[in-house]
């Protein structure tokens, strides 16, 4: 299983590596486009986000437009002698607010959002199913922090349509995502919406 994994991620790494800065950039913008028109986006009064690397899709504008309507944006601050992550409010993608940690951005502050109050969590991931699991990097951080009786939001992944693969082994631990949105639109997997409410 780990091997199969391995070779998924390579395959996985290689393909994103190939696309130009140019495509990243127009396909990060129409995912984005397709979560910003969203209901479960409108929804959402506090949002966590994951602080883009260069080859994952950019963050940026549901950052933007979560502070211009006055909501809350968390970023996950890494904890890694814990293997967990921290939800902390952010106010900029910029400047002193935010560091590279373990190959991770992540925010300086120290001040924890509640993980109960997180209503979307924005997920992201080398490689996606169509049935809504995902491949990682390998470290299990959002596997466990979705898997936390105290979250109650939805996650959902967020990824280019080339991301997509129909052949990820999944193991019982591994927590199905709630919606899936890339360049070419929104799929939500009833299921997991619904276990999510419970």
């Amino acid at each position: 299983m780990e091997q199969i994994k391995s070779n998924i991620r390579k395959e996985l790494r290689t393909v994103l590596a190939a696309m130009t800065e140019q495509q990243r950039h127009e396909k990060s913008l129409a995912a984005c486009h397709w979560l910003l028109q969203s209901p479960e986006f409108a929804a959402a009064r506090v949002i966590m986000i994951y602080l883009s690397m260069p080859t994952e899709v950019d963050t940026s504008p549901l950052a933007l437009r979560a502070w211009q309507e006055g909501r809350t944006v968390v970023a996950p601050k890494v904890s890694w002698d814990q293997r967990r992550m921290l939800p902390v409010e952010i106010t900029s993608l910029h400047g002193d607010g935010l560091t590279t940690s373990g190959g991770v951005r992540e925010p300086v502050g120290t001040t924890p959002v509640p993980v109960n109050l997180i209503d979307l969590v924005i997920v992201p991931g080398l490689g996606f199913s169509p049935d809504g699991h995902r491949l990682g990097r390998g470290m299990g951080f959002y596997d466990r922090f979705l898997a936390q009786g105290s979250f109650l939001g939805l996650s959902c992944g967020l990824a280019f349509e080339q991301q997509l693969r129909d052949d990820l082994p999944t193991l019982d631990h591994d927590v199905p995502l709630s919606m899936l949105v890339t360049d070419r639109g929104i799929r939500r997997f009833a299921s997991n919406l619904i276990q999510s409410k419970l």
